[in-house]
């Protein structure tokens, strides 16, 4: 069998550093172990197999002296640790290697709650997967109130918390909390907690301030070695927790239908921490951990997360950032609810006065209003103190005429989606605004070369595709006209930056990424039912994948009459592909939200708008022909040059639509599957996810 070690020939390792502190008011030695990659916190300590040793060699040394009243472990400066070193996972092969690897962290982990002596972590920063679970093995833990991060995001690629982390974390807080930092979290955007927040859930016994946080948590371990601080605990097992579990499968099964394994087993797991001893628990995570070290889903989860970490933070095609310009003033043409976010979000990112205009002062105070009321939201919820508030109310600012924006130098427009008015827009603001000023489109379909034309300078227009919300999505689409210079697309991609939003260089072409694909996807299961295919059935042909809702929920979200404007657009410029839905023109006419009620139950009047044709498909018919058109689409998309790579555009449906991340991409899922021919992604990037 190969030595494990030999799969992460690549790894960094992070050393167990042992000093010896003498406790506060003469308690005795403790031999506090420090975790230390040897870089900086932007590379955080993980744990490959040299790294397990590392530590484990560290509790040899400590466990073999008499002298010692307790152990410690901290991080290095901003870090404790977080997690496993994933690299070498594409290189196992076999399952007794993925075995082993669970083994060997329970292995070492394990020792730090069965030392001689109490053992303590002192959480210093972020913790999250093994980083976690090594604290949950401690006697005691402490945190910092300044930790930005700490969570069990094992889900989100695909795996279950494999060293501990099932076991001990749902007998410490509980099976409703631990369910949520275990799988809610981690499907929820991959979200995580901070250190004051990880505190009140129960996850550390005392949390401390940033500055002296070592110097008060040893004060604290002397403490509580002398008996003045007791810490008490629940005993959750005691209680039952069939509601929980049960709660939780509901909610995978609302949100995943089946698709993604690794959060049923994690479920199972956490059920089993009740009663389960500690050798058939942690036996239990290391089958698990291996079962899904050997699947589909890891692989193609590391791959989504390679995306979105090192792809995003690197945007294919951007110019020098040397080259952008600098942005001490915002415009806004328009103050209904997507110009308010966008308002509000230039506020607070860029910390800059950010101007909304409309045409008539009711509109306008509307807008405003709405920023800042989302301001006072954001104050009750301890999102912003006092002061910054008040900063923020001050910055937005609304005016009838667009000569506010004269000394503004990135002006957007979110208009109606129509070339006619967003032409006469820039052409109203090249009017008034400097020669360098930035004018962006948060147009969603239309030609950006189109809407400058005719305009004196063409290269300072720029598309600047939000989605809705504008606070939540993460993505960014940053669209070059034909005549858009490097300046103000560099400018652009700082500001996206500031924003903190990922973004992708897309081409000018119809509905650039996003909302082209979703309209060729939607139009397929639309077309279906309008050829006969049972609406219930069509609208569940996908389940399996696992996406964020079904067709026509999403149809209900975006709304029927935008949907079917994009379907136009789209039918327009690529009439073979695209058409344009009778019965969705109907439904449109009607006036209803969608096919829906108010609690998303069946409307039958709205339904009845799709019914009468005759040709119906069955669920898996419907779910080949979506694939199919999808497939066909990303080719044709990639043969434009309407982004850099396939990668992009996986980048763009994780960000933007929702693809979930254990499919790894909508290209390498369907190279996989046998939808895609030819083979969309290069020798050795197609066969991560396989």
């Amino acid at each position: 069998m190969t030595d494990i070690r030999e799969l992460f020939a690549d790894e960094i390792v992070t050393k167990a550093i042992v000093r010896d502190v003498e406790l506060p008011g003469g308690v005795g030695t403790m031999a506090l172990i420090t975790l230390d990659n040897g870089l900086d916190h932007t590379k955080p300590s993980t744990f490959g197999p040299a790294g397990l040793l590392s530590l484990n060699e560290a509790l040899d040394a400590v466990a073999a002296r008499s002298d010692l009243v307790a152990v410690g472990v901290t991080g290095k400066p901003f870090v404790f640790a977080v997690g496993a070193d994933l690299k070498g996972v594409a290189a196992i092969t076999a399952r007794e290697q993925a075995l082993r690897i669970g083994e060997l962290g329970h292995g070492v982990f394990r020792r730090l709650g069965e030392l001689g002596v109490p053992s303590f972590a002192f959480v210093n920063g972020a913790a999250m997967g093994g980083g976690l679970e090594l604290a949950l093995h401690c006697t005691y833990r402490t945190i910092s109130s300044g930790v930005p991060a700490v969570a069990l995001p094992e889900c989100f690629l695909g795996l279950v918390p494999g060293w501990g982390g099932t076991q001990l974390l749902p007998r410490l807080v509980g099976p409703d909390a631990a369910i949520k930092l275990i799988i809610e979290n981690p499907l929820s955007q991959n979200r995580m907690i901070k250190g004051g927040d990880a505190f009140g859930a129960g996850l550390a016994d005392a949390v401390f301030e940033p500055a002296d946080f070592l110097e008060e948590s040893l004060r604290w371990a002397a403490r509580v070695l002398r008996g003045e601080v007791e810490v008490s605990r629940p005993d959750h097992t005691s209680g039952d927790w069939s509601a929980a579990v049960a709660g939780a499968r509901s909610l995978l099964d609302a949100k995943l239908r089946g698709a993604s394994p690794a959060p049923y087993r994690a479920l199972e797991l956490i059920e089993l921490a009740r009663t389960a001893s500690r050798d058939e628990g942690f036996e239990a995570e290391d089958r698990a951990l291996a079962d899904l070290l050997m699947g589909d889903e890891l692989r193609a989860g590391l791959y989504s997360f390679d995306l979105v970490q090192r792809r995003a933070r690197r945007p294919a095609g951007a110019p020098d950032r040397a080259l952008a310009r600098t942005i001490t003033k915002v415009g806004v043409v328009g103050a209904g609810l997507m110009a308010s976010q966008m308002a509000l979000l230039f506020a607070r990112r860029l910390e800059v006065p950010v101007v909304l205009t409309d045409l008539d002062r009711a509109r306008l105070d509307k807008g405003v209003g709405h920023v800042h009321a989302e301001i006072d939201r954001l104050l009750e919820r301890g999102r912003v103190s006092g002061d910054q508030a008040n900063r923020l109310k001050a910055l937005v600012t609304g005016s009838l005429t667009k000569d506010a924006f004269a000394d503004a130098d990135f002006v957007i427009e979110a208009v109606f989606e129509d070339l006619k008015v967003k032409r006469t827009v820039l052409s109203e603001l090249e009017a008034v605004v400097s020669p360098e000023c930035v004018l962006a489109s948060n147009t969603s379909s239309l030609s950006l070369t189109e809407m400058a034309a005719g305009l004196r300078h063409p290269e300072r227009v720029v598309g600047f595709h939000f989605f809705n919300p504008v606070a939540v999505m993460p993505l960014l689409e940053i669209i070059r006209g034909a005549r858009t210079d490097d300046a103000t697309l560099a400018t652009a991609f700082a500001v996206g930056r500031s924003l903190k939003k990922s973004s992708v260089l897309v081409k000018d072409a119809p509905a650039f990424v996003v909302n082209r694909l979703l309209t060729r996807f939607m139009g397929e299961v639309i077309g279906a039912v309008d050829e006969g295919t049972p609406l219930e059935v069509a609208d569940h042909a996908l389940d399996g994948l696992g996406l964020p809702m079904t067709p026509f929920t999403l149809l209900q979200l975006v709304g029927p009459a935008v949907a079917l404007h994009v379907a136009e657009t789209m039918h327009a410029a690529f009439p073979a592909r695209y058409r344009v839905s009778e019965n969705l023109a109907r439904l449109v006419a009607s006036g209803k939200p969608g096919v829906y009620g108010p609690d998303l139950s069946p409307d039958p009047e709205a339904a009845a708008l799709f019914a009468g044709g005759t040709s119906p498909s069955t669920a898996e018919e419907v779910r080949l022909r979506a694939l199919r058109a999808l497939a066909e689409e990303i080719r044709i998309m990639l043969d434009e040059g309407v982004v850099a790579a396939p990668q992009d555009i996986d980048l763009c449906m994780i960000l933007g639509a929702g693809w979930p991340f254990h499919l790894g991409g909508i290209t390498p899922y369907l190279d996989r599957t046998g939808i895609a021919e030819p083979r969309f992604l290069p020798a050795g990037v197609a066969s991560v996810p396989v």
